[in-house]
């Protein structure tokens, strides 16, 4: 409401030669249609950065990363990616609780404040020439490393049909002149890079198998390292390290249902019984939570990053508004991992469970990690009066554990079909 007269009013300020707007609120002016002018604060304080002396920041904590944009939902904002701590960025703006930093020509994201740590103004802008750089491999893993000045952000993606790996380093622009690649290597089949626009920097990996076993990205000083994953030495679950994670957990009760069963219980009693069911085939099993325990999304991803599953599977329980929304669903983030739900998927449908999707680009905590292929299961609806029957008993939950165990033997098998790169290629256009 303005002069008294209730609507929506457009207002502006225009930035003159010599103001000094430093974290203050501004008074703006409303024109009225009866010819009026009214006032009235900004509800915040505006700063207007000088673009002659850069705002610079730096990441911090383990577990830093940019969005793309504003949007928030109960997931949070949709991430472009997770970067390594000290990483330079320009910062442009501020919204709320995010920064805006300008990652290259007409490109930029948003940090937020508690994972960044603003410098004094000024410095130079993040930006720098890349040089030779290496392709080596040890006994777990292949590496790509890409010497630079200063710690850059960068974007990565893991591409399937080919399997490609795919490192857009922003602010960087190619000095590069040769690349050696060294005796040792098991995954990575070629490298190469391209140079989309003068300050975007692409790094491209093909990858030797059809399924990818995971990678990560970080600096070691400030050299870019890239560790790409090998596959195990055998495909089959005897043998390998699946971790297996009950959602939420303690005070975290997750969904109710309307019988009061909760969340928590369910997922934690499907996960014991996933646990002997992989052990009885033979796998090593690393359990995120084993009892009633209160367990931050983050601290769990830490965990296992520092563990190093061959493959992670997070059990939860789905809930909807509607007590007709019902059935089972498999959840992936990176395209390259969605095999592995595809599997899971396919699997959990013999349970009779109605068919409710294979759904990706999924913006869960437990979906992030890129070092090892990883599957969200939304076993069934605990809102729906038949499946949260079906969920709260433990023959079926039970049922739904061998289901899940069947599903990453099936991936397994699958993956060993598909055998090294440019198998897809060869296949008939049906079989694709």
């Amino acid at each position: 409401m303005a002069g008294g007269q209730t609507g929506i009013y457009q207002v502006s300020y225009v930035v003159r030669p010599g103001d000094t707007l430093n974290n203050r609120r501004i008074k703006l002016y409303a024109q009225l249609p009866n010819g009026r002018r009214d006032s009235l604060l900004t509800g915040t304080a505006v700063r207007v950065l000088d673009p002659n002396v850069p705002q610079l920041a730096r990441t911090r904590g383990p577990l830093a990363y940019l969005n793309y944009g504003l949007g928030e939902d109960r997931l949070g904002g949709a991430k472009l990616g997770y970067l390594d701590s000290l990483v330079l960025l320009h910062v442009t703006g501020r919204v709320g609780g995010q920064y805006r930093v300008r990652l290259a020509e007409n490109q930029t994201a948003w940090v937020p404040l508690e994972v960044a740590r603003l410098l004094p103004p000024g410095g130079l802008v993040p930006q720098a020439l890349t040089g030779s750089w290496s392709v080596s491999g040890d006994a777990q893993y292949d590496y790509v490393r890409v010497s630079l000045p200063e710690r850059l952000p960068y974007r990565s993606q893991l591409l399937s049909e080919p399997a490609r790996l795919v490192i857009d380093v922003f602010g960087a622009t190619s000095n590069t002149n040769w690349i050696t690649q060294r005796a040792g290597l098991q995954e990575i089949e070629n490298v190469y890079y391209e140079q989309p626009q003068p300050d975007v920097f692409r790094i491209i990996i093909d990858l030797k198998h059809a399924q990818s076993w995971g990678y990560a990205v970080g600096y070691q000083g400030n050299t870019l390292t890239i560790r790409v994953r090998r596959p195990p030495a055998r495909l089959q679950l005897k043998g390998l390290t699946v971790a297996v994670d009950a959602g939420h957990g303690g005070d975290n009760h997750g969904a109710v249902g309307a019988t009061g069963a909760k969340e928590k219980d369910l997922t934690l009693a499907i996960a014991q019984r996933l646990r002997q069911a992989l052990e009885q085939q033979g796998a090593t099993v690393l359990m995120t939570r084993d009892a009633d325990v209160s367990l931050d999304n983050g601290a769990r991803v830490l965990r296992l990053r520092q563990a190093m599953p061959h493959l992670l599977v997070s059990v939860h329980i789905n809930s909807a508004g509607s007590p007709a929304a019902k059935g089972t669903a498999t959840f992936y983030r990176y395209v390259g991992f969605r095999p592995l739900s595809q599997a899971i998927y396919q699997e959990l449908l013999k349970t009779g469970l109605a068919p409710w999707g294979n759904v990706g680009a999924f913006n869960f905590a437990l979906n992030g990690p890129t070092e090892f292929p990883n599957v969200l299961v939304e076993t069934a609806f605990v809102s729906n009066p038949d499946d949260e029957r079906r969920l709260i008993d433990p023959a079926f939950q039970q049922e739904v554990a061998e289901r899940i165990a069947a599903g990453l033997e099936r991936f397994l098998k699958e993956t060993r079909a598909r055998g090294p790169r440019g198998w897809w290629r060869k296949q008939p256009a049906l079989a694709r």
